[in-house]
């Protein structure tokens, strides 16, 4: 079977300092180790599910446990947080309680138990659900060992089987397809896992089941008749045929899972097929979908526009964070890493506050930032008012740092995150080896690093170079390195010492992407990874607000597209300098630049922006900007000097 070019050092320890390891903290301390015991009913609506009254839930309240689990280990992953690991511990035990005695782990009476429709004769998303109760089963098993909860989530694969393998569309044709459908993913890590050929089959069976069937389903309003099956997207065999991911019957994101059953499919059987639509997605999407932060989505959906103002919902950009990772595991391609990069330092940043009590459901390029327990308060219930989509969802963003930030291949290690840190990684039998970065990074280019073996020991490092980065220096021991490309792994292969040191400058000039469509006539700035965002905070004495826009304090409607109307800059004399924030609230990176009228603009990170909840823009007016390339998978962001 094939092997994946590069995977997660799973025996490392992360060490992450800077904004991301200060954010990481307190997600644990104000979401992690609070949100089951503030939202009781994440857990409680699986005990009393066949007890009336029954309770009225949102057709997905059964990813609620499933999502939380998943980003609390891996958050729990990179802190190593000991009160963390003892809480999910706790957890899971509980958890596994109130699984059904034919494997059932989910909030619905028996009778609509994997029926994918509720007692009130909606839809439900039930398969969807334990899909990703199996995804965190599976994880914490995988860093604990815990073996009731490897056997949790066999029952729930048994269980899958036992209601639809050799069924032929029976699944597909309970509705709700791209969610539903979204177990072959988790079926085929589970056989991975275990060789159980039952859930490989089920797997396969299921992939048919993406170009819909024949099938049908039954018309809850009257039994006695039935309906065409709602099509999935076919999202295997269009996918080899060429078609792009927004021209698909079902390019929502919640497709995004079942397509990572693709690659699975992979590693699984060995057949190019799987890989090649993996990877065709994974490009689509790219060109067409994600964002100038690094986030995906409009709407809830592809729409093969970037430029769309739609909403960028926070379980988006973390579903295409994961699938991130599983196409640089395939690839070994560094430009993937910098796209987890880019979401990372942007979009995920940017869905948090920074007290880690909240996260947004919509992080848009223009506009504020609100709670999503307020844009989609609709989710909450009884027993649980914070609990919705993306508030359990939206942690895994800095957890899944712990699968890209430090990697192994067969050589050796590839360093793919940047930042204070310090990582430890065994290298050989007995052998450990220590990557410390004093940098201050993303603020400037400028990285130290000290390579400590606990022997002496001959090994790979491969250092990741952005391909927006076009003059990168990089030195070892102080002698220059030569082969320096961007947009690839540098690979440095000796024998290591302990007292080694590598020096890295990454080229932190202005770069920009010239906007079409929805926003032609403006640009998106970018230095380094960091997306530069004009907000009302920091630019006070500007009246340019937009007169739509006045009241966007008070009024809510309105100020969902607050129209900053910013001054106008020049790209041929564009230049930051830094500035320090003595305010309370400080921004992570914060720059004066003139204005083409030759007044001083402050202009912030994209992570920061709003987060005082002024509105912001990050796409803005920009004069002689460079004509912006097309997109190439050699330049993905479009931009140009």
């Amino acid at each position: 079977m094939p092997k994946p070019e590069m995977n997660r050092a799973a025996n490392a320890r992360l060490e992450i300092g800077c904004v991301v390891g200060y954010y990481t903290a307190k997600v644990t301390d104000h979401w992690l180790l609070t949100a089951p015991s503030a939202n009781p009913s994440m857990l409680e609506m699986f005990r009393d599910r066949d007890a009336q009254p029954y309770r009225q839930m949102v057709p997905w309240a059964g990813e609620f446990a499933g999502k939380y689990l998943t980003s609390a280990v891996e958050i729990l992953r990179v802190t190593r947080d000991r009160r963390l690991r003892d809480w999910i511990k706790a957890f899971v035990a509980r958890l596994i309680t109130l699984q059904a005695d034919d494997g059932y782990l989910g909030p619905w009476p028996k009778k609509h138990r994997l029926a994918n429709y509720s007692p009130n004769g909606g839809d439900t998303w039930d398969t969807w659900g334990h899909y990703h109760m199996m995804l965190g089963l599976m994880l914490w098993h995988d860093e604990s060992r815990d073996q009731a909860a490897q056997r949790a989530a066999v029952r729930i694969a048994d269980l899958l089987c036992k209601t639809f393998l050799g069924k032929s569309g029976k699944l597909v044709a309970t509705g709700c397809s791209e969610m539903n459908l979204a177990p072959v993913h988790s079926l085929a890590k589970l056989y991975r896992k275990t060789g159980t050929q039952r859930y490989l089959d089920l797997a396969l069976q299921l992939v048919d089941e993406f170009a819909g069937t024949e099938a049908k389903r039954r018309d809850l309003r009257d039994s006695r008749k039935s309906i065409p099956a709602t099509r999935a997207g076919d999202y295997f065999r269009a996918a080899l045929k060429g078609k792009e991911f927004y021209e698909m019957p079902k390019p929502r994101w919640e497709s995004l899972h079942p397509i990572m059953g693709l690659a699975e499919l992979y590693w699984a059987t060995g057949d190019e097929t799987y890989r090649t639509a993996f990877e065709h997605h994974w490009w689509s999407i790219v060109a067409h979908d994600r964002h100038n932060g690094g986030g995906f989505t409009s709407g809830e959906r592809a729409t093969g526009n970037p430029y769309d103002p739609g909403a960028i919902e926070s379980c988006c950009t973390i579903a295409w964070m994961a699938m991130s990772v599983e196409m640089l595991k395939m690839t070994g391609n560094s430009i993937v890493a910098d796209e987890l990069e880019l979401s990372m330092l942007n979009s995920v940043i940017g869905m948090h506050s920074p007290t880690g009590r909240w996260s947004t459901y919509n992080t848009p390029m223009n506009g504020v930032r609100r709670a999503s327990a307020h844009t989609i308060v609709f989710q909450a219930r009884q027993g649980s008012p914070e609990l919705n989509c993306c508030s359990v969802n939206a942690p895994r963003g800095f957890g899944i740092l712990s699968e890209w930030a430090m990697m192994k291949d067969r050589k050796g290690l590839i360093l793919n995150w940047y930042g204070a840190s310090r990582f430890t990684v065994p290298v050989a039998r007995g052998t450990k080896v220590a990557i410390e970065q004093t940098t201050d990074y993303p603020h400037s280019g400028r990285i130290a690093m000290c390579v400590t073996p606990s022997r002496a020991t001959e090994f790979t490092i491969k250092l990741r170079i952005p391909h927006w980065s076009a003059k990168t220096r990089v030195r070892v021991n102080g002698e220059t390195v030569g082969g320096v490309k961007a947009g690839t792994y540098l690979v440095i292969d000796r024998r290591w010492r302990r007292g080694d040191t590598i020096e890295l400058t990454l080229d932190m000039s202005l770069h920009f992407w010239r906007g079409q469509r929805d926003c032609k006539g403006q640009s998106s700035i970018y230095r380094g990874p960091i997306l530069l965002t004009y907000d009302h905070r920091y630019n006070l004495e500007h009246e340019h607000l937009n007169p739509r826009c006045k009241d966007y304090f008070i009024d809510a409607a309105r100020s969902a597209d607050a129209d900053l109307s910013p001054p106008s800059l020049d790209a041929k004399s564009l230049r930051c300098r830094p500035v320090k924030w003595r305010d309370p609230h400080p921004p992570a990176l914060l720059f004066r630049v003139k204005a083409a009228n030759g007044k001083e603009v402050h202009l912030c990170d994209f992570g920061s922006a709003g987060e005082t909840g002024t509105p912001y823009h990050s796409w803005l007016p920009v004069k002689n900007a460079p004509r912006t390339p097309k997109f190439s998978r050699s330049n993905p962001l479009r931009t140009a000097r």
